[in-house]
């Protein structure tokens, strides 16, 4: 891997610098995200741990035992907000679901190794309370974006007893990753991301989901169709690490790059809509209802 240039890095991995439309299509998740804050029901900043960032949003139009889609946002684990992806909620919530989007506090304030630690405890917290916003704790479903694919993996190999003890062996049900970094390895080699992140390759290593143990829940790999060759490999890394049997699904989205993948997401036609939806067991939902 370190073969290759800090250039080639740059021009594999730097994605806003890959897409020229990258920063209108974040204010549209912005402008987007903002209304939906105003219309939707919903319950905002809830606390659940002690850092700045520590707070998620509960997008919910149910009354019991609905399955719950936590959306963990990217950013290179440096930047954006979970106020930046509230957009993502309508589409699930309006067909049954339960959506909980967590903040965290970002690199350089915080160690990477720090965030994995704070979303778990974003779990524990939703595992714990999220009964009372009409979800079924025993029904959490993990989706994530880019680094926030990255955090949802890792989440998803969680020993949640040594967390607290009350924590179910497996908190995760399964895992959607959309356009994830399974391997950090090569982020090291990455100039625009190393004045953050700090990584090393020791750390690197400890946190990438390719060198741990695969879940007994299911992982489905998405990337977009217009994404780098290395955002490409790096979807099929995971199954080639973890096996088929952990990770069933593998997808290429044509089309789409690494920031038009999200709307693939929300759209009721999308790929990567339909299997969130798998992984909810959201079956019986017709939109002519």
């Amino acid at each position: 891997m370190s073969e290759h240039s800090a250039d080639w890095f740059e021009s594999q991995y730097n994605n806003r610098r890959r897409v020229p439309e990258a920063e209108v299509l974040l204010q549209r998740w912005a402008e987007a995200s903002a209304l939906v804050r105003e219309q939707a029901r919903c319950q905002l900043d809830l606390r659940y741990g002690a850092g700045p960032r520590q707070r998620l949003d509960v997008f919910s139009d149910s009354v019991a035992k609905a399955p719950v889609l936590v959306f963990i946002h990217g950013g290179y684990w440096r930047a954006l907000s979970k106020e930046d992806l509230s957009f993502v909620a309508p589409g699930f919530t309006s067909e049954g679901a339960v959506v909980v989007i967590p903040g965290y506090d970002l690199c350089p304030e915080v160690s990477m190794e720090r965030i994995p630690l704070q979303l778990a405890e974003a779990l524990a917290w939703v595992w714990r309370h999220v009964a009372d916003y009409g979800g079924d704790p025993n029904h959490i479903v993990l989706a994530g974006h880019s680094a926030g694919g990255h955090l949802a993996a890792l989440l998803s190999c969680f020993d949640w007893k040594s967390l607290a003890p009350d924590l179910p062996r497996q908190l995760v049900k399964g895992v959607l990753s959309l356009s994830g970094l399974h391997e950090l390895e090569p982020l090291v080699h990455t100039p625009f991301l190393q004045a953050d992140l700090r990584l090393d390759e020791a750390s690197a290593r400890r946190l990438s989901p390719v060198h741990q143990a695969p879940p007994d829940s299911p992982l489905y790999a998405v990337v977009g169709g217009a994404e780098s060759e290395e955002f490409k490999r790096q979807c099929r890394l995971i199954q080639e690490a973890w096996g088929p049997q952990a990770v069933p699904v593998v997808e290429e989205v044509p089309g789409y790059n690494h920031f038009d993948l999200l709307y693939d997401l929300v759209a009721p036609e999308g790929i990567s809509h339909a299997l969130a939806r798998r992984l909810l067991d959201l079956r019986w939902y017709s939109p002519l209802l």
